[in-house]
């Protein structure tokens, strides 16, 4: 019995991030990126960010979490977007975004990540965000002299 329940729990959680994730692309094609889900996103050590977004020559990988009050972003989810912009974007690093993003409820926050502390191998165990906090990137702003 228990590890049907188990089941259920685990879907209904995936769906939450699916839901956060598809939530996440249109909010940012209506702000006029080019974003895409990345279907395969999961919990392996591949370099997969959830949601992928261009604007102008800026390019964005994003982790998305789905919270009610506080969303923690371990190391490991972190350093995959680094890496992914590292591998696979042939661009300078001031065109590369490693962003979290917390789905809270109606509100969304967004915290551009330094590719300094990366780097350096600096970055912290963990990253939260509180309901409470103040992102560091607004979507809506965010390097509109590149764009299109």
């Amino acid at each position: 019995m228990s590890t049907e329940l188990d089941r259920v729990r685990l879907r209904r959680w995936r769906k939450r991030g699916f839901y956060s994730e598809t939530a996440l692309v249109k909010l940012l094609q209506k702000k006029g990126y080019y974003a895409v889900r990345v279907p395969v996103s999961n919990p392996s050590l591949n370099p997969l960010p959830d949601v992928i977004a261009r604007r102008g020559s800026h390019l964005y990988a994003f982790e998305v979490k789905n919270a009610t009050y506080y969303a923690y972003f371990p190391k490991q989810q972190i350093d995959k977007l680094f890496r992914f912009l590292d591998q696979f974007i042939p661009t300078a690093n001031a065109e590369k975004h490693a962003v979290i993003a917390a789905h809270l409820g109606k509100r969304w926050l967004f915290r551009e990540l330094s590719w300094i502390d990366w780097e350096k191998e600096k970055l912290p165990e963990k990253v939260r965000i509180l309901k409470r906090d103040r992102g560091n990137l607004n979507i809506e702003t965010s390097y509109q002299g590149a764009c299109k």
